[in-house]
C-alpha cells in the first residue's frame, strides 16, 4: 500500500475516525483459515480496514445473519465470446457476484490487432468490476491459420507496463514452445516476472514438462482429473473450465473430492460462456454451487473462486476479506445453495438495474468481413479415395474424433443420414480460400447454420446438408458483417448480426437472448442434437490446436498430438 494512502486509512482502521461503512451481523467467510467468522465489516475508500465488532461507521448495513465472502474471480474468459458488448457482459456477471474477471482477447486480435486489444480495455475500464487482461501470445494461434493481424513481440511493447495487463494468454502454439521456437521465447521473455497462461489438451507426459519447464503457469484445457491431476503434479496451476461449449467441472471435481487431493492450485473459469446463459446460471457462482453439490468443501471452492486465482495472478489486494484488501464483497443466503443477495464491488452496492453504458465502437471495427459472393459449387466436395477422414462431434465437448470411414467416390459428395458438409471460408483479406469437409454427429436437416465467431482465426464455419443452403448462410454472413444465421430449405429463416468484428453486438442483451432463444429452437426442430450448442459448438471445430480434426480454409487438418497435418 503506498504510503499516502495507508495515512489516510490508518486513523480509521486504529478507531480514532469513524469507517465509511459497517457491514453489521455478518457470518465471514474467512479464506486463511478456513473458518466462519462472527463480525463487522469495516470500509473506507473502498478498502476494508478490518473485521472488529467495536469498529464504528457513517453508514451502517445491517447484513441479518448473512454470509460474506469476497467478490469472486474468474480466472480466464474472452469477453467477445458472449457476443454483447464487453461493458454489458461484465456489468451481467458482475451483478451474479463476479467481482474480477481476467481477460484474454485473442478472438478481437486476431480479427483486428492491436485495436482488437484496445477495444477491450476501453469498453471495460469503467466498468463495476476489476477487469484485467492476459496479452494475446498467439495471433495467430499457428502458423496455418487465416487470421486478420498478426502480432509479434515486438507489437507487445506498447502494452508493456499497463497495469490492467496481467501476463501473457494462453499460450496455444505448444509445438512452438516445446520445439524452442525463438518467436515464442522472446514473448515470454517480456513476461518472465508475470503469470503466462497456458493451453494444453491431452500433451503426453514428457511434452507436458517441457511445456511447464518453458515458463508456462497456468492452463484450463484439462477436460479429465486424471490430466488435470498430471498437470497440478508438475507446477501448473489448473483452471477449472465450465462454459457454455465445454464443460469440464463435474469430471474434474468430482475426482479431486474422491482424491482428497489438495486444491491450492485450482481455480475456475468459463473461457466461453454465453450471457442467456449466465443469466440462467449464474456465472462463477456456479462453478462454486456445482462443486459443493458434487461433494467439495465450500470452504475450498470459495477458494477457487477467489484466493486461489489472486495469488496465481499476483493480484496482492483481492480475494479476501482482511486489512488492505479491497472490498469486493459477495454476500449470499447459506453454504449450499449459495443464492447470491447483494454484490459490492469497491465498497459500493452493484445494482443489477442499473442502466449500462457503452462506449461507441470504432467504425473500422465493423467492416472485418471482406469476401466475395460464394455459389453453391464453391462447396463441390469430390471424393477420391477409399477411406474418407470425417470431423466426429463430441458431445458437450469441444474436441473432435477423428473417423476414418468408406465413403463412396463421387465427383460431389451428398450429405444424408448423419453426415454433412461442414466449411470454413476466409472473410479477413478476400483470399478466396474454401475448406470443405464431412462432418458427423451435429444432426441438422433440410438446411444450414453458419457463423463468423470460430475460433481463433474468426472466418466464416457453416455446416447444412446443401450446398445452396450452405452457400445463402455464407453470403448471408457477409451481407450482416458478420453473425449467426440460420437457413432453412433455401430461405434465411433469422440471422444475428454481430457487427463488432464479426464477433460482438452492440444491441442490448434482451434483443439479442430473444433473438438468439428463436435461432436455437428452429436449430434443435431442424435435428440438432441437444448435446450441442448450436452456435458455440460449431464456433470450434475450426480451432486447430485443439483436437483431433478440425476444418481450415485451408483444407481439413489433423491437430492429434503425434500426427499434425493438412489430409490431402
Amino acid at each position: 500500500m503506498k504510503y499516502e494512502t495507508y495515512k489516510k486509512l490508518a486513523p480509521a482502521a486504529l478507531g480514532k475516525v469513524k469507517a465509511d461503512t459497517i457491514f453489521k451481523n455478518c457470518k465471514i467467510v474467512d479464506v486463511f483459515t478456513g473458518e466462519v467468522v462472527d463480525g463487522n465489516i469495516g470500509i473506507k475508500d473502498g478498502i476494508i480496514l478490518g473485521v472488529s465488532r467495536s469498529m464504528q461507521g457513517r453508514k451502517e448495513i445491517d447484513l441479518k445473519g448473512a454470509y460474506v465472502c469476497p467478490g469472486l474471480i474468474d480466472a480466464h474468459l474472452h469477453l467477445e465470446s458472449t457476443m454483447v458488448s464487453p461493458a454489458e457482459l461484465v456489468a451481467t456477471a458482475a451483478a451474479c457476484g463476479t467481482t474480477t474477471f481476467i481477460v484474454d482477447p485473442h478472438e478481437a486480435a486476431n480479427v483486428s490487432g492491436a485495436d482488437g486489444i484496445n477495444y477491450i480495455l476501453d469498453q471495460t475500464e469503467k466498468s463495476p468490476a476489476n477487469v484485467f487482461v492476459m496479452l494475446p501470445s498467439c495471433v495467430p494461434a499457428t502458423d496455418i491459420d487465416d487470421n486478420g493481424c498478426m502480432i509479434a513481440a515486438n507489437d507487445m511493447y506498447p502494452f508493456i507496463g499497463n497495469p490492467r495487463i496481467l501476463g501473457l494468454g494462453e499460450v496455444m502454439d505448444d509445438d512452438a514452445v516445446i520445439n524452442g521456437d525463438p518467436r515464442m521465447f522472446a514473448k515470454f521473455a517480456l513476461f518472465e516476472h508475470q503469470t503466462i497462461d497456458g493451453h494444453a489438451p491431452f500433451l503426453p507426459n514428457r511434452m507436458l514438462s517441457a511445456y511447464k519447464m518453458a515458463g508456462v503457469d497456468t492452463d484450463h484445457e484439462a477436460s479429465s482429473f486424471e490430466y488435470a491431476l498430471e498437470e497440478v503434479r508438475r507446477g501448473i496451476h489448473v483452471h477449472i473450465r465450465e462454459g457454455s461449449a465445454a464443460h469440464n467441472l463435474d469430471d474434474i471435481v468430482s475426482g479431486i473430492v474422491e482424491k482428497g487431493i489438495d486444491t491450492e492450485h485450482f481455480s475456475f473459469c468459463t473461457d466461453d460462456k454465453h450471457i442467456e446463459d449466465i443469466v440462467r446460471d449464474g456465472h462463477i457462482i456456479y462453478n462454486v454451487r456445482r462443486s459443493v453439490e458434487l461433494g467439495l468443501n465450500p470452504f475450498k471452492a470459495i477458494k477457487m473462486a477467489t484466493i486461489n486465482t489472486a495469488k496465481c495472478y499476483g493480484l496482492k489486494h483481492m480475494g479476501a476479506i482482511a486489512p488492505g484488501y479491497q472490498a469486493d464483497l459477495l454476500i449470499f443466503d447459506n453454504m449450499k445453495d449459495f443464492n447470491v443477495i447483494d454484490v459490492y464491488f469497491k465498497g459500493k452496492r452493484i445494482d443489477p438495474k442499473a442502466e449500462i453504458k457503452v462506449r461507441k465502437c470504432p467504425a473500422a471495427l465493423k467492416r472485418t468481413v471482406n469476401l466475395d459472393k460464394v455459389s453453391a459449387s464453391d462447396f463441390a466436395l469430390p471424393i477420391k479415395n477409399k477411406e474418407t477422414h470425417i470431423v466426429g462431434m463430441k458431445p458437450k465437448q469441444i474436441e473432435t474424433l477423428d473417423l476414418v470411414e468408406k465413403i463412396p467416390k463421387c465427383d460431389n459428395f451428398t450429405p444424408g443420414g448423419d453426415y454433412l458438409k461442414i466449411a470454413a471460408v476466409e472473410r479477413h483479406h478476400r483470399s478466396g480460400k474454401i475448406g470443405v469437409a464431412i462432418a458427423k454427429g451435429y444432426g441438422i436437416r433440410g438446411g444450414a447454420i453458419a457463423s463468423s465467431v470460430s475460433h481463433d482465426s474468426h472466418n466464416i464455419i457453416v455446416i447444412g446438408d446443401s450446398d445452396e443452403d450452405i452457400a445463402l448462410a455464407v453470403n448471408e454472413i457477409a451481407r450482416v458483417q458478420g453473425g449467426y444465421t440460420v437457413v432453412e430449405n433455401g430461405k434465411v429463416f433469422e440471422t444475428l448480426p454481430l457487427p463488432i468484428m464479426g464477433l460482438m453486438t452492440d444491441v442490448n442483451f434482451a434483443e439479442v437472448d430473444k433473438k438468439l432463444g428463436k435461432m436455437k429452437k428452429k436449430a434443435y426442430d431442424m435435428g440438432v442434437s441437444k448435446d450441442f450448442d448450436p452456435f458455440i459448438t460449431l464456433s470450434f471445430m475450426a480451432l486447430t490446436v485443439i483436437p483431433e480434426l478440425r476444418i481450415t480454409p485451408r483444407g481439413l487438418y489433423l491437430a492429434k498430438i503425434e500426427e499434425k497435418g493438412f489430409i490431402k
